[in-house]
């Protein structure tokens, strides 16, 4: 989680090894105590833009006091009294030598809007990796009466916060984030996911004909790789119309190489005799780890694009949406399994290619089951 520092740390201390926006926020700062007027060049920012609770204060109290007259601001020091003693009220170790030090940083004031899109970049950054920790978090979370219906909730945050993003910063065509990301996490319950998978496959072998039923479930929704191999098999046999049992099973997954992991040929005859009804059951179970699975597997990919300061707003804004959608195509394949009825998230106004920086910114034959 980003660091947030309590309101009495010294963190106006530029000496320390900060990192570069902490020094963006200095120079912005020393900027609006110089020239108060350039207030009105900034935009797209708040207090909660800032990296530490000190420069929130300072800049809540630039932005809400009056401005001075500029000919008497620069004879006294009275506003800048004023802002200490404000911005003091949230941020007690603030000092007058703090103010001094902020001025003194600043390069040139004029270029405060530039100071303020760096700013506003990585408090985009902050905010994504927020809203994925979030969704990791709920994935996790064993005490949720509804978990999926607080996944998808949380999914929908973070899609909103990206689509907020892409609208501060639209994506430019082609420009991928360069990141390595995770892989896709292991099973929580491996074994209660393979004594699952197993009586879903040899059902869906003594009632093939109850496979069409399930079409919404895919190989890759399995989490192991002769599972997924088999159900690959069955699948097939079914749509061709061919004759589906134990052996016919065993012989197409030798005709697709299944079997080349070194499996059992008499094992795989046992499992797939082994039915239990019905297959819908056992379908969306599979459905439902494989669901929660993804959304993890997305909420950690965009951890680690927003966690590489590399990245710009534009790639994360493009990872992003590539990894979300990966949670949309199962999610979508959930509802068409239980009926659900889809909410209706805004779509975000299309974006065009970025200009100069600037601050300005089913079908379904069941009736409708409750999400578990």
């Amino acid at each position: 989680m980003p660091h947030a520092p309590e309101s009495d740390e010294d963190d106006l201390d530029f000496t320390a090894p900060h990192q570069p926006v902490f020094h963006a926020e200095q120079a912005l700062l020393g900027a609006l105590l110089l020239d108060p007027h350039r207030v009105d060049d900034v935009s797209g920012i708040g207090a909660k833009s800032f990296s530490t609770a000190a420069h929130a204060a300072l800049y809540t109290a630039i932005t809400t006091l009056p401005r001075p007259d500029p000919a008497e601001h620069a004879k006294n020091a009275t506003w800048l009294a004023r802002v200490l003693t404000t911005a003091q009220g949230q941020a007690r170790g603030l000092t007058a030598s703090d103010l001094h030090t902020l001025v003194q940083v600043c390069p040139w004031p004029s270029h405060a809007p530039a100071y303020a899109r760096m700013i506003e970049a990585e408090h985009a950054r902050r905010r994504l990796l927020t809203a994925a920790e979030r969704l990791a978090q709920t994935v996790h979370d064993t005490s949720l009466p509804h978990p999926l219906q607080t996944v998808f909730a949380e999914t929908d945050a973070l899609a909103a916060v990206v689509d907020d993003i892409g609208i501060r910063f639209p994506p430019r065509a082609g420009v991928l984030p360069r990141t390595t990301t995770p892989p896709p996490p292991p099973a929580r319950d491996p074994a209660e996911a393979a004594e699952e998978e197993r009586i879903l496959l040899a059902t869906a072998t003594a009632y093939p004909r109850d496979i069409d039923s399930v079409r919404w479930l895919l190989p890759t929704d399995l989490t192991q790789p002769l599972h997924r191999g088999l159900w690959q098999c069955l699948t097939t046999l079914a749509r061709r119309n061919q004759p589906v049992d134990p052996v016919t099973v065993l012989w197409e997954a030798q005709q697709r190489g299944v079997l080349d992991n070194g499996s059992d040929p008499r094992e795989i005859l046992r499992m797939l005799a082994e039915p239990a009804s019905p297959v819908e059951h056992w379908g969306e179970r599979a459905l439902k780890r494989s669901l929660l699975a993804t959304a993890e597997h997305t909420a950690r990919r965009i951890e680690a694009y927003a966690e590489d300061p590399a990245n710009t707003p534009f790639q994360l804004v493009i990872g992003a949406r590539r990894a979300l959608a990966d949670i949309a195509a199962v999610r979508t394949r959930w509802q068409h399994a239980t009926g659900a009825t889809p909410p209706q998230r805004r779509q975000p106004p299309p974006t065009t290619r970025a200009g100069p920086p600037t601050t300005r910114a089913a079908h379904s034959a069941r009736p409708t089951r409750a999400i578990r």
